[in-house]
């Protein structure tokens, strides 16, 4: 619960993934979302990119910064138009625990 909590104030440094499902045939999505990456690229710390099956797509975002920064980015790849799923998964970076 500590962590829920603290993912859920704004300013605070989070870590997490992006997890997208779509139809790599559908070329824009492909490129809306390379754009939307390259905007935020601050905030992405990695990717990688799955061939479900023919036509389905898995991409997976390791994210980290400030938590509103991170929903804010997450909400603009899972609402983009041929994302057929789409989820923010965060925890702490670890930083906010003693050692």
């Amino acid at each position: 619960q500590l962590v829920e909590h603290h993912a859920e104030q704004e300013n605070q440094e989070i870590a997490g993934t992006v997890t997208l499902v779509y139809d790599h045939h559908k070329r824009a999505i492909q490129a809306l979302l390379t754009d939307i990456q390259h905007d935020h690229q601050e905030l992405i710390i990695a990717t990688l990119h799955v061939h479900l099956d023919h036509h389905n797509c898995m991409e997976v975002l390791a994210v980290r910064g400030p938590a509103n920064a991170i929903r804010k980015l997450a909400d603009l790849l899972t609402v983009a138009k041929g994302v057929k799923h789409g989820k923010l998964t965060v925890t702490t970076t670890g930083k906010e625990f003693a050692k």
